[in-house]
């Protein structure tokens, strides 16, 4: 284990035997004891995976572990269950199913969606109906009105019409 002389890029490092270490030999070979404690044993930190890279910088360590990486791949994908395997058939029979039950709410969505828009379309038309119904029946009151207007301005014209008349002829009538 390394000093943390390392890190705050003191110039004089020195392991914990005591050795300095010359600044060819100062990169870090292993994790710090407070981190190794943390990280479970089975699993590869990635400060171990780092330094692990660090100490194969050569080509042919990088082939080799290029190589590895390749056959750990392989060997996943053959230890992986084949597609005829009862649980893999039984997980894509339930996959089925979800994707079957998906479909039929989508669809069920859609055909709430496709009523409730007809449902306010008919909605609409109905109160355009009524509203051309409404101003229909105003526009008749409206006439009527003015109808009834008309007809007692001509009453009212024809009885000052007799009234005047009626003067008219009580004029003649005195004088004669």
């Amino acid at each position: 284990m390394l000093s943390h002389l390392a890190a705050t890029g003191n110039s004089r490092i020195k392991r914990p035997d005591g050795v300095v270490l010359a600044p060819s030999e100062r990169h870090i070979t292993s994790i710090p004891s407070h981190l190794a404690v943390c990280q479970p044993a089975s699993i590869e930190s990635k400060d171990e995976f780092r330094l692990r890279k660090q100490a194969h910088t050569n080509f042919t360590d990088r082939r080799q572990d290029a190589a590895e990486a390749k056959k750990r791949l392989l060997e996943k994908f053959k230890s992986a269950p084949k597609a005829d395997d009862p649980e893999m058939a039984a997980k894509r029979a339930e996959r089925e199913a979800m994707a079957k039950a998906r479909e039929e709410r989508r669809a069920e969505r859609e055909r709430l969606k496709l009523e409730e828009r007809e449902r306010k379309a008919a909605e609409a038309a109905a109160e355009a109906e009524a509203a051309h119904a409404a101003a229909n029946a105003e526009a008749i009151a409206r006439e009527a009105e003015e109808k009834s207007r008309i007809e007692r301005a001509v009453a009212d014209a024809a009885a000052m019409k007799a009234k005047r008349d009626q003067r008219y002829a009580a004029r003649k009538a005195r004088q004669r």
